[in-house]
């Protein structure tokens, strides 16, 4: 497949033009023509590049890449080792960020969402739109129970901040760092609210609004959106893509 073909493909899947961003979204770092095989992952780190080229890929594709708001543009040190390891072995970067959060399907909200049995109810007012959504379990539970869940399905043990002692029903979520949405979902009334990272603040204001506030890791509760979006390209496109998970235990 052309590799601007297959950009092209992820930019309308995802609706990327109507989303703004902290970084371009997309095809960063531009490789050989012909894409067949992927390797997909959360980050890209150099860990994944090592194993794209190890395996003979032809583009990597991750939620996190390069170029975000505010970083330095020169590309030097620890940048520079990457970006010139992909260009040396002609590979392809593809990219997306918040359009990937938010998609009702292959996003990381939704898949997180189908993993712990929560009936997506809504989103809540904030942009993009579907970063913050809001829902029911399946069944009641107490919060432990819950963690419980999380841990199993995650393979990671969350934090547990706030009330710990409640039962839970209704939930609000935002994977990777969305701790900042805590006091907006706490004001809609949810019992819960799962998120990948914590701030000082967040154990005051969990506490008091009363709200039992899981942090289940930034990477754990992304790892699901770009698995997705890669399955999605396999079958709809027939190619060989591979998800790698590059431990990282935050």
């Amino acid at each position: 497949m052309h590799h601007f073909e297959l950009e092209n493909a992820l930019n309308t899947l995802l609706n990327r033009d109507s989303i703004q961003d902290y970084c371009p979204n997309g095809l960063q770092i531009q490789g050989r023509r012909d894409v067949q095989k992927i390797i997909t992952g959360v980050t890209a780190s150099q860990a994944l590049i090592d194993t794209a080229i190890a395996q003979h890929a032809d583009a990597i594709l991750v939620h996190h890449g390069y170029f975000w708001k505010g970083e330095t543009p020169n590309i030097t040190h620890m940048k520079q080792a990457r970006i010139k390891a992909l260009l040396s072995h002609d590979i392809n970067l593809y990219a997306y960020h918040l359009p990937l959060d938010v998609h009702p399907e292959l996003g990381n909200n939704a898949q997180l969402a189908q993993l712990l049995d929560i009936n997506i109810t809504g989103y809540l007012p904030v942009k993009p739109h579907g970063v913050l959504m809001h829902g029911r379990l399946s069944e009641p539970m107490s919060a432990h129970t819950f963690a419980q869940l999380i841990n199993d399905q995650l393979d990671k043990a969350p934090i547990i901040l706030g009330d710990t002692n409640q039962t839970i029903d209704t939930v609000a979520w935002c994977t990777g760092g969305g701790q900042g949405y805590l006091e907006t979902a706490a004001q809609a009334g949810i019992d819960a609210f799962i998120t990948g990272e914590a701030s000082e603040q967040t154990t005051h204001i969990a506490n008091e609004y009363g709200v039992s506030f899981f942090v289940s890791g930034h990477h754990a509760t992304e790892r699901y959106g770009i698995k997705a979006l890669g399955e999605y390209c396999a079958r709809t496109f027939d190619l060989d893509v591979q998800f790698v998970d590059i431990n990282n235990p935050i």
